[in-house]
């Protein structure tokens, strides 16, 4: 192969490495969910015991779609999880990290007794598949777990 035809390969191929980066950069965030805007419930499920919502929930959340965006709100048994980050542990402890906060969410269990508690938005990537949370408690230490957000149904009354 003479020195021209080389160039150009090379060209090529580096303008093809370019153009592929380009275009994996920008369609990561235009994901659209692959459900219609609006607000359903859905079933939340995590690995490990200490990840899981409320008894009173019947192991689900409420998922809205916005914008073709999806976030789940999910109960908590306690307020022994103190904030919630939408990836690996090892990246909620670096600077800046987005960490998710708490909302006060109030249950009522089957006694009569209610009880307030912490409740998180997680932003959910897609659906019926794990995607990775760190969750950080009370005596701060992060921990991994894998999530899966599944069958929405939509909320009847949601406007």
């Amino acid at each position: 192969m003479n020195h021209s035809v080389c160039k150009r390969i090379i060209a090529l191929l580096c303008s093809l490495v370019l153009c592929c980066g380009l275009l994996a950069g920008c369609g990561g965030d235009s994901k659209k969910a692959p459900i219609p805007d609006g607000i359903y419930t859905a079933d939340f499920s995590a690995n490990g015991s200490m990840f899981h919502v409320n008894e009173t929930c019947d192991g689900k959340g409420t998922l809205t779609v916005k914008d073709g965006q999806m976030t789940i709100h999910i109960t908590m048994p306690s307020k022994n999880i103190v904030n919630l980050f939408a990836g690996l542990a090892e990246d909620a402890k670096k600077e800046g990290a987005a960490l998710i906060e708490p909302t006060l969410d109030s249950v009522t269990y089957p006694d009569g007794i209610t009880e307030e508690v912490y409740g998180f938005d997680l932003p959910v990537p897609y659906l019926d598949q794990e995607f990775p949370v760190a969750i950080i408690g009370t005596h701060g230490n992060w921990y991994d777990h894998n999530a899966v957000v599944s069958h929405p149904e939509p909320m009847e009354n949601a406007g």
